[in-house]
């Protein structure tokens, strides 16, 4: 809590405290949700999987996980409380993330056009839509974070 409490509220717009949850709830959901793929094993791994388009489509799957692990979860961790402190790394973090909203999203919708809505899509696409805004948005409110 007291990382949270290192800047004043009233030098942080609505829209700021909006973005800094959202980015918080992302991290935990994002946790979560490959949590979930990885331990219950709904996918199986890509070895042991004979035919090719499927072992392709396991190993896509697993590529995103460890993508979101090693990449999106600590821009996510970074931006919530880089965002709320009106820290410079934090409003990085967030336009980073926020990228690599836009493009997974991009990638899996491409994907369930030619197959079936996923999990993945009902989960994330909410996220992906607040990336849109948000990355204007920041761009816009750069100087509450000390960039010219």
């Amino acid at each position: 809590m007291a990382l949270l409490q290192t800047e004043s509220k009233s030098q942080r717009c609505k829209g700021l405290s909006f973005l800094s949850l959202v980015n918080a709830a992302a991290l935990v959901i994002t946790i979560l949700f490959w949590g979930l793929v990885f331990f219950s094993k709904v996918i199986p791994s890509p070895g042991s999987i004979t035919e090719n388009s499927e072992r392709a489509n396991s190993a896509v799957t697993y590529g995103f996980m460890i993508g979101d692990v090693l990449y999106a979860v600590p821009l996510l961790l970074l931006a919530w409380l880089g965002i709320w402190r009106l820290k410079s790394w934090g409003w990085m973090a967030a336009q980073m993330a926020n990228a690599l909203w836009v493009y997974s999203l991009t990638v899996i919708l491409f994907r369930d056009v030619y197959t079936t809505i996923s999990p993945g899509s009902v989960v994330f696409i909410p996220f992906a839509l607040i990336a849109i805004w948000a990355i204007p948005y920041l761009w816009i409110h750069r100087m509450d974070f000390g960039i010219k």
